[in-house]
């Protein structure tokens, strides 16, 4: 991270507070800017004993960007200023996109004993492709709609890993989930924490099985 004055590499922690936002529809924009808020804050402290080494220590800032970015935007309607929904979203992006998660899905390797996650994945494959079809050569296509497909394949996809994850991972990776978030639980609500539990797991169990997200946010 520029801010930060290291390396680029995020933890999964760092990977998770993304999802959350990206969950959350929080724009990139008001991510950057509260990530520049909160670190301006951490400068003009006297005494800086310890480095920023997560995200996570940006959130509260992070949501108020958003929340002062909605507000804004609120005003801009209302004067008739409204942005293209679609920009940036070539149907010949969105269709290779899909076609390269689908490979992904295929080329996984998934445990014999996990039948239900081998078939989920399998279908997710198979709807992946069926999806980079119909979106090839096609304009004007709602991408709400698309993403809506995508987030349902997604949860389908977690629950069945989870299924097919041993409890003693589970509990393992969790009990990490609870040691990273420690030094932030005060900076952050009940349904905060859950959400990035969640989304911990979550990114734990597709590095595990080598899988791709399959939202258009990681285009």
């Amino acid at each position: 991270m520029r801010r930060r004055g290291g390396g680029l590499l995020l933890s999964t922690l760092d990977w998770a507070l993304i999802e959350t936002w990206k969950d959350a529809g929080i724009p990139l924009a008001a991510v950057l800017r509260g990530i520049d808020a909160a670190f301006d804050k951490y400068d003009q402290r006297p005494s800086k004993t310890k480095k920023i080494n997560s995200l996570a220590y940006c959130s509260q800032e992070v949501l108020a960007s958003a929340e002062e970015m909605k507000e804004a935007a609120v005003g801009a309607g209302a004067t008739g200023e409204r942005p293209r929904a679609n920009q940036g979203f070539e149907s010949e992006t969105i269709s290779a996109f899909l076609e390269r998660n689908a490979s992904e899905l295929e080329a996984a390797t998934i445990p014999e004993t996990a039948k239900v996650a081998q078939v989920v994945v399998s279908n997710a494959a198979k709807t992946l492709r069926e999806l980079a079809a119909q979106t090839a050569g096609k304009s004007g296509g709602r991408l709400e709609d698309l993403e809506r497909r995508l987030t349902v394949l997604e949860e389908k996809l977690f629950a069945a890993l989870l299924t097919s994850t041993p409890d003693e991972e589970v509990i393992s990776v969790r009990a990490d989930a609870d040691r990273d978030l420690a030094p932030y639980r005060r900076k952050m609500s009940g349904p905060q924490i859950d959400q990035l539990q969640k989304q911990y797991l979550q990114k734990r169990l597709l590095e595990k099985y080598k899988l791709p997200r399959l939202s258009l946010f990681y285009m």
